[in-house]
């Protein structure tokens, strides 16, 4: 019987003091072996205390503080790991009892594997999908909250690209697919997601969203010539979802003007 592959999980957080101990407890009973790399960037909310407090009982888990964007702060994560592969997910989530185990279970397929991300929150803002966009044939949508890559894989791609505020996941799996790598889907890796809780934090998540699609459409502009617009403003058009678009849009056009 083959051994186990060792993962190291990588969650960056800010002020998540609110989420961190229902994270925690859902890591800690997932299937060995793993590591944790907890990246705090200077949290002021007594998240750091919660993790210190799960380190005195659990010495997998690690802690450290680093404050930058969440590229640059996923790949001192990396550079910290002991696994053969990395997880993230973030820290406004819970991970399934299974999810490491259904993780290792995709690795069989594929050096990158996927789940299920389930949203959890007010429902108008839960309605709100993903809208996939396609290269390569390959879905490269799939959140970093939920996403599993082999160390090797960052090995060839360099990491994550620290310029990028948001869609910095979208970036490195574009840039896997063009290395020739798959992404295997398994919907039993299952990561609960809770939703923006207030208005404010659904309109900045909108619009800094918004404005890492420009920094996409920088990057890889020939991409885009493979989505249909279209598809957009067929996607559940609800009042919510025209108002994500709206905000997500105002972000783009602050990009585009920043030169980001």
């Amino acid at each position: 019987m083959s051994k186990p592959v060792h993962i190291s999980v990588v969650i960056t957080v800010k002020n998540e003091a609110r989420n961190m101990e229902d994270l925690l407890d859902s890591l800690v009973v997932q299937e060995q072996p793993f590591d944790v790399w907890i990246i705090d960037a200077a949290s002021t909310d007594g998240t750091q205390d919660i993790v210190r407090r799960y380190q005195k009982k659990y010495p997998f888990i690690h802690l450290e503080q680093y404050a930058a964007q969440r590229g640059e702060s996923r790949n001192r994560g990396i550079e910290r790991c002991k696994g053969d592969a990395v997880a993230f997910i973030d820290g406004d989530c819970i991970a399934n009892p299974f999810w490491l185990h259904e993780m290792r279970a995709g690795l069989k397929n594929e050096d990158i594997v996927a789940g299920k991300t389930i949203n959890l929150g007010y429902q108008p803002f839960v309605d709100l999908d993903r809208v996939e966009l396609f290269y390569k044939d390959v879905d490269v949508t799939f959140p970093s909250c939920n996403l599993l890559y082999r160390k090797k894989v960052f090995d060839r791609i360099d990491g994550f690209d620290p310029r990028f505020i948001t869609a910095e996941d979208i970036d490195l799996n574009v840039r896997a697919v063009d290395a020739g790598f798959g992404i295997f889907y398994n919907p039993r890796v299952i990561v609960y997601h809770r939703a923006r809780s207030t208005f404010v934090a659904f309109f900045k998540q909108a619009f800094w969203n918004g404005y890492g699609r420009k920094q996409l459409t920088r990057k890889h502009g020939s991409m885009w010539g493979k989505y249909n617009p279209g598809d957009m403003l067929r996607h559940k058009m609800t009042e919510w979802y025209f108002i994500r678009l709206v905000v997500a849009m105002l972000g783009y056009f602050s990009a585009k003007i920043n030169r980001e």
